[in-house]
């Protein structure tokens, strides 16, 4: 298989990085089916596509013309056998759950064709704890996006020991073709390039915030200061979500046995019990849509 071979791509899960890869491929030229078990999650999906194109055509990224041929090239599907027909390659975005992401492997494995690429765009987990499960190990491998795709334009490209040359290459190659640099992962490592140091910086903050060190505010404050950043650590998890963060922290706490960590997971899941998710939800560490580090006194203090 060569990457001119790919066609059509299969992204399953329709949630944020769901939505922008599945834009981002489509503005590239391939068709897309963007997947997902809740038919109000796809509806939801093309409603923030169609805002997501509104945006890059504002900013003159993309014509009208293009964007508007490149919505034409996305469908929606919530039928697994339907969705999967004729793939070439699959970009998984579900839960960061390994036992998760190899069961909707396996199920694709029986729908998929032989040649069907499988990646993953997960953002802590590794290829191996799901590839056997697959049913085509020597096809499964991390393809992993950044948020905006189209600023954030640096997707790690991750093998385990059973990927294949050619499913390295053609990943590789259909990264460069969908406007991305990939980064090769040499070895497997949990959490990838950016957000090895990414989580590092975002756990160094949830800890001083559960020890009573400092407030949110000033720890966001304090990094926004110094490295002239438009938001702190708990802007961005915000922005991330503050699902996606528990469920991070929560995996990484069961498989360590980090009494920080595991701290770190249980003050997320108290503001995921009060329906706090981040920016999505309209209330996390933050309130938006006008979060107070937006504030002109933030940085003075003037609004705490």
């Amino acid at each position: 298989m060569e990457v001119s071979d790919i066609k059509k791509v299969l992204v399953l899960g329709a949630g944020t990085m769901g939505q922008q890869i599945a834009l981002q491929c489509a503005i590239h030229g391939y068709d897309v089916v963007l997947y997902d078990i809740d038919p109000e999650m796809l509806k939801k999906a093309l409603k923030h596509i169609d805002r997501f194109m509104k945006e890059l055509e504002t900013s003159k990224r993309f014509s009208s013309a293009e964007l508007a041929a490149a919505r034409e090239r996305i469908a929606t599907s919530t039928d697994a056998a339907e969705a999967g027909k004729n793939v070439d390659l699959i970009s998984e975005n579900v839960p960061e759950d390994p036992a998760l992401k190899g069961k909707v492997f396996s199920q694709f494995n029986g729908i998929c064709a032989t040649h069907t690429i499988f990646t993953s765009n997960t953002s802590s987990l590794i290829p191996s704890m799901f590839a056997e499960q697959s049913g085509r190990p020597d096809k499964v491998i991390s393809l992993h996006f950044h948020p905006n795709v189209w600023d954030a334009t640096i997707a790690d490209v991750m093998p385990h020991k059973g990927t294949s040359d050619e499913t390295l290459q053609v990943v590789t190659a259909f990264a460069r073709r969908v406007g991305q640099t990939p980064i090769y992962v040499k070895r497997e490592h949990p959490g990838y390039v950016f957000n090895t140091m990414l989580m590092a910086f975002l756990s160094s903050a949830l800890t001083m915030v559960g020890r009573g060190v400092a407030s949110v505010e000033d720890v966001d404050r304090s990094w926004m200061g110094v490295m002239f950043t438009p938001m702190g650590p708990f802007g961005i998890m915000d922005f991330i979500g503050l699902d996606t963060m528990w469920k991070v922290n929560s995996f990484w706490a069961s498989s360590m046995n980090d009494p920080v960590v595991k701290k770190n997971a249980d003050l997320l899941r108290k503001m995921l019990d009060e329906g706090k998710l981040g920016q999505k939800s309209g209330s996390g560490f933050y309130t938006y849509p006008n979060p107070s580090f937006t504030a002109k006194g933030f940085l003075k203090g003037e609004n705490s």
